[in-house]
């Protein structure tokens, strides 16, 4: 290759890490008088092309340079464009469900303030932990890819690229809250696009495909595992974007409507078609003889990697500054949305955001730890997305004004009992408890050979739901007979005063007094709890 020199590795990344980090604290020195309010949100601030820029920013990390070249290798044609749509397609959800949810919750910036106005304290609780959790796990595979790349790319230890991106990150967003994220993700989604332009380019001109490679290395054909993916990864990826408040702040950022519709359309196809190329180096490794299917010394989890060796050394450079980019990005992303999730959903925002701040700060050092442990990138994913297909399908029932005796102890009984019911299909599947355990970690991956993954995603939405109607069953009988006994009316089924004295551009489900404003602090606080019971 192609690989820099030691003096040159650390002249691109760290000249990298100060740009992001003096641009950050220029941006937070401007913002320093925002209020507490503008810290946490940005809401019906941002037109359609920054909200653009931000999804693609967010969308993307250092992650996708491992997990689709390692489909690709794996699925080949088939798994790179199924990988690819599943993954982009699904941020269209925040264009059509963002505006349902801020016309109910006009106040709210993240889902769980949805929540804990439909289904009470407890259940948004629950998804706050769920949420906090996933934002954990996503900052911790980020870190392990970041680590993993610099390792690969410039044969040093990644530990100290680590350090300092996480030194820079909390700083500059620290100082700046929500705001200072949503500028650095312009400048970073318009680099990685140009630099992601650039690379392709040189892919195409450098490299030299050996056509007899193509039909021999069965890449061309559909698989078992790509026909399983088409059901796997939309539910998988479209259930745990839910959980991601990075995506929903910067929907609720939306000036208006249709702002979100045209910054969230163009987000989805510009990752699409990086998606797709970053997926399509596995092939072209595969192809030009990089990358060697039968040998086992070679993994396909970095097929790009062998694919740069064939590469001149400024190109690893580009690359080099595009993990910054995309790595600082979605990580500064992570820690903004933690901070405004925290405040909101445990502190209602009345609690000084310093200290706030510093619980984030904390958290950064087991983040740390469990990135230079992490065994794979994409199981860490696919625990989270196993947890989201169990709890979002009997989440989003309560947008429906039709359920409205949905409340939030079916949302609860049913996103527990959908990881339960995964491992009892892994139980019956494998015959055997300690495998239908293990089959919640899916440490097999979604690369083997049988249905058990397949299983997994199947098991955990509909036995949610099951369970969530088994729940709802249980506390009628239990309001019923409790009516009948206290000689009381029956009300658990009545339809709720709110859905016929609705007012435009007010919360849909507080009365006028559990509205309070803050003016100082741009912040308005809406004290009512949904039914949990």
């Amino acid at each position: 290759m192609g690989q820099p020199s030691t003096q040159a590795s650390n002249a691109i990344i760290y000249l990298s890490y100060g740009a992001f980090l003096v641009f950050g604290c220029y941006i937070a020195f401007r913002l320093r008088h925002q209020s507490k309010g503008e810290y946490l949100s940005g809401n019906r601030t941002q037109t359609a092309f920054p909200l653009a820029l931000n999804f693609i920013a967010s969308a993307l990390g250092s992650g996708i340079l491992f997990s689709y070249p390692q489909l690709a290798t794996i699925t080949g044609v088939q798994g790179v464009v199924i990988y690819a749509i599943t993954s982009a397609a699904p941020l269209m959800i925040f264009a059509y469900l963002g505006p349902i949810i801020r016309k109910k919750c006009p106040e709210g910036f993240v889902l769980t303030e949805w929540t804990r106005q439909r289904y009470g304290i407890v259940a948004a609780l629950y998804l706050s932990f769920l949420t906090l959790v996933t934002m954990f796990l996503y900052m911790v595979a980020e870190l392990s890819a970041l680590q993993q790349i610099m390792n690969a790319l410039t044969g040093m230890d990644g530990l100290p690229m680590v350090i300092v991106e996480c030194a820079v990150t909390t700083i500059y967003t620290s100082l700046g809250g929500f705001k200072i994220s949503f500028i650095t993700d312009n400048i970073q989604g318009a680099m990685v696009v140009a630099l992601i332009i650039i690379a392709t380019i040189t892919v195409g001109v450098e490299t030299k495909i050996d056509k007899t490679l193509i039909d021999s290395s069965g890449l061309t054909k559909p698989t078992l595992l790509g026909w399983q993916l088409l059901y796997i990864l939309p539910v998988a990826v479209l259930t745990n974007d839910f959980f991601l408040s990075n995506f929903w702040i910067r929907t609720f950022a939306s000036k208006t409507d249709k702002d979100l519709r045209i910054g969230v359309s163009i987000a989805a196809v510009v990752t699409l078609i990086i998606l797709t190329l970053v997926g399509s180096t596995g092939l072209i490794a595969t192809w030009s003889g990089a990358f060697d299917q039968n040998n086992p010394d070679q993994d396909g989890s970095i097929a790009f990697f062998y694919l740069l060796e064939q590469l001149p050394a400024w190109t690893v450079g580009i690359v080099l500054v595009m993990v910054v980019s995309l790595s600082t990005a979605a990580f500064d992303s992570f820690q903004s949305a933690m901070v405004s999730t925290a405040s909101n959903d445990f502190f209602r925002n009345k609690l000084n955001i310093w200290w706030v701040r510093g619980g984030v700060v904390l958290i950064i050092f087991p983040v740390v730890v469990l990135a230079l442990k992490a065994p794979s990138i994409l199981q860490i994913y696919l625990i989270s997305d196993l947890v989201s297909a169990s709890t979002i399908p009997v989440l989003v029932l309560g947008l429906s004004d039709r359920f409205y005796w949905w409340r939030g102890f079916e949302v609860v009984v049913g996103g527990l009992g959908g990881i339960l019911s995964v491992f009892i299909f892994g139980t019956i599947y494998f015959g055997s408890a300690l495998q239908g355990a293990k089959l919640i970690l899916l440490e097999q991956g979604l690369y083997g050979n049988d249905w058990s993954a397949f299983g997994a995603f199947v098991a955990a939405p509909i036995g949610g739901l099951l369970w969530g109607f088994g729940a709802l069953a249980v506390r009628l009988a239990y309001q019923f007979f409790d009516a009948k006994i206290s000689g009381h009316r029956f009300d658990a089924l009545d339809r709720p005063a709110y859905l016929d004295n609705q007012v435009e551009g007010a919360p849909e489900y507080a009365a006028s007094d559990e509205i309070h404003s803050d003016p100082q602090n741009c912040l308005v606080t809406v004290d009512h709890k949904g039914k949990f019971f």
